[in-house]
């Protein structure tokens, strides 16, 4: 399956800004510096097991659930 990191991330952000363009921009800029690169990944991106445990990883430390 491709895609899922992107999937992931959109959730992640989704869920913790509530829509909040100024927010969004925060969480996406957090998900940065834990050492996921957002823009990197797109709907047609690999799905590597080590990005998405460090974002089940975020996902948890932000108070958010995401499925994986």
């Amino acid at each position: 399956m491709v895609g899922k990191i992107k999937r992931m991330i959109d959730q992640i952000v989704s869920e913790k800004s509530k829509q909040d363009p100024a927010l969004a921009h925060s969480v996406s800029a957090k998900i940065c510096m834990k050492g996921v690169i957002p823009k990197k990944y797109d709907e047609s991106s690999p799905d590597d097991p080590v990005i998405i445990e460090k974002l089940l990883g975020i996902a948890k430390e932000l108070g958010v659930k995401v499925v994986a």
